[in-house]
């Protein structure tokens, strides 16, 4: 039996709060969607999907500030979940100072321990955060899904530059079309979604 997880990604108040020092426009047109697929998770029968949230959680003076503003710095309300998409407990959250939520983290560990074969990408950017991650896990030889409307970037262009260059490795579905295909019994990896896999 497959078992995914559904990587929420930097969906926090610096990138998704108009307030925040890196506010990223599309993550205020992903909430929704996000909501409704975590909500769809969490009433699920079974544990073959996982939610697991990766924060965003920098020390003062990172050498990350050195090319981008300071932001996102463990323990401010800048790090913190939007009020939105809140972690609920036994939710896992993995902390990270860099782009992939693979770098210097405990999530590959924690995959295989939870005997997880498929990562499912979403949050913000596309071409950052969640590009970097979902290499990551292609590179650990993880199955990789990006859901297309489940991931935002600061404008429409950046996100689909940031869709066709997952669509190289990862399969690239809806949101609808990744719950289309549990509901059918079917395993979303092998059938759903865009056949030919790729963006146009």
């Amino acid at each position: 039996m497959s078992r995914h997880a559904v990587l929420i990604i930097d969906m926090l108040n610096d990138f998704a709060n108009e307030k925040g020092s890196l506010y990223c426009p599309g993550a205020g047109r992903i909430t929704k969607n996000l909501q409704e697929l975590m909500k769809w998770i969490r009433e699920r029968e079974g544990d073959d999907i996982q939610i697991v949230h990766i924060q965003e959680a920098h020390r003062e003076n990172d050498a990350d500030f050195r090319v981008r503003p300071v932001h996102a710095v463990r323990g401010t309300w800048g790090s913190d979940f939007i009020e939105e998409l809140y972690p609920e407990k036994g939710e896992y959250i993995v902390p990270k100072r860099r782009h992939s939520g693979f770098a210097y983290t405990d999530l590959d560990l924690y995959l295989r321990e939870e005997n997880i074969d498929t990562v499912v990408v979403t949050g913000v950017w596309t071409n950052v955060c969640v590009r970097s991650t979902a290499t990551d896990a292609l590179a650990r030889a993880y199955r990789v899904i990006a859901l297309s409307d489940g991931c935002d970037s600061k404008t429409e262009e950046m996100h689909e530059y940031g869709l066709k260059d997952l669509s190289i490795f990862a399969k690239i579905m809806t949101i609808d079309e990744y719950k289309d295909a549990w509901e059918k019994g079917l395993d979303p990896w092998e059938g759903g979604g865009d056949k030919e896999n790729k963006v146009e």
